[in-house]
């Protein structure tokens, strides 16, 4: 996996259901390179600190091939890397193989692979379309957040390695499928209720009523 841009947010606003609501999610490629830092991409935006940033979700990344799927279905947008608010658009990146625990080297960096990113109106705001979110859900390919073991600046270019495959074989896109599926797959329940990689807190929400 390579890094093919590395993106952060100016603060921004929006009124949705009455309210105002502060967002990161548009993001836009830098020039410079950016610092993952332990909570947060130093100089990004974090809209909602309750549900974004912080410990399992400093990091955000997001295939860079899954472009050319969503670009004809949204012709009018002026497009860029980071549409998503992925803070590293990255080629290759693959949640079926991906597992929850993974360690990898980016840049200066030493990151653990954490959990899947779970869309909300936010991505339908910016796509100017709430039913991109169970499109997106349906789509399978949600991107991962990390942790930072290691802090440092990651550039455009950087090659993402795998350091240590994690015992676990719980993979992303399964952990994905634990969250929408109605009836889960016991194995992969199982295998997330052990993984320590996940927060604490999605652990016990996936363990409710089992």
């Amino acid at each position: 996996m390579n890094v093919v841009s590395t993106n952060i947010a100016e603060p921004a606003t929006f009124f949705w259901e009455g309210r105002e609501h502060r967002t990161g999610i548009y993001k836009y490629p830098t020039e410079k390179p950016i610092f993952l830092d332990t909570n947060a991409v130093q100089g990004d935006t974090i809209g909602s600190p309750k549900v974004h940033g912080g410990e399992y979700k400093a990091c955000y990344l997001f295939s860079a091939e899954e472009y050319d799927h969503w670009k004809p279905l949204y012709p009018s947008l002026e497009w860029n890397w980071g549409m998503f608010g992925e803070n590293l658009t990255v080629s290759g990146l693959n949640e079926e193989e991906i597992r929850v625990g993974d360690l990898y080297s980016v840049g200066k960096c030493l990151v653990e692979i954490t959990q899947p990113r779970e869309p909300c109106f936010k991505l339908g705001y910016r796509f100017n379309d709430q039913e991109i979110i169970a499109a997106f859900v349906k789509r399978g390919r949600p991107g991962t957040y990390a942790r930072i073991l290691e802090k440092g600046e990651v550039c455009q270019g950087d090659e993402i390695r795998l350091v240590s495959r994690s015992d676990n074989p719980l993979t992303v896109l399964q952990c994905y499928r634990l969250i929408y599926d109605r009836v889960k797959n016991k194995d992969h329940l199982r295998w997330a209720l052990l993984n320590e990689s996940l927060p604490p807190r999605f652990r016990k929400n996936l363990g409710r009523g089992q």
